[in-house]
């Protein structure tokens, strides 16, 4: 496994374990504050965002085995992504400061020029 594809397949590892532990822990150890805040479906879909970003980025991993290219960027976008997506929301969803609702689309930004990135890379290369 070459250096960038093990980085890459360590952050799918630590987005997914993360991921799942902050599911689960939604749904149980915090779900009276979550109701409380009424914010429920805000961390659900942090938590989304956040495992199918983990999933994106092992594919990510074994492709770039396979083919030269944006992988390492894709990657670090799609990372940035998460922290300021998804952890915007979990932090608003906690009840975090206001402040940090114009964060969230900036993740989102993050998302849209990863796959981006990775559309126009695959659109370059020759066909078999």
């Amino acid at each position: 496994m070459t250096g960038p594809t093990r980085l890459i397949t360590l952050a799918a590892a630590v987005l997914g374990f993360l991921g799942v532990a902050l599911g689960a822990f939604g749904a149980h150890g915090l779900k009276a504050t979550l109701e409380a805040h009424g914010s429920v479906e805000t961390w659900k879909t942090a938590v989304l965002y956040q495992l199918v970003h983990a999933v994106a980025l092992l594919a990510l991993a074994g492709w770039r085995d396979a083919h030269a290219g944006p992988s390492g960027r894709v990657a670090a976008l799609w990372t940035l992504g998460v922290a300021l997506f998804s952890g915007s929301l979990y932090w608003l969803a906690l009840g975090g400061p206001k402040f940090l609702g114009p964060v969230t689309p900036l993740g989102g930004l993050a998302f849209l020029l990863g796959w981006g990135c990775l559309a126009w890379h695959a659109w370059r290369q020759p066909v078999a």
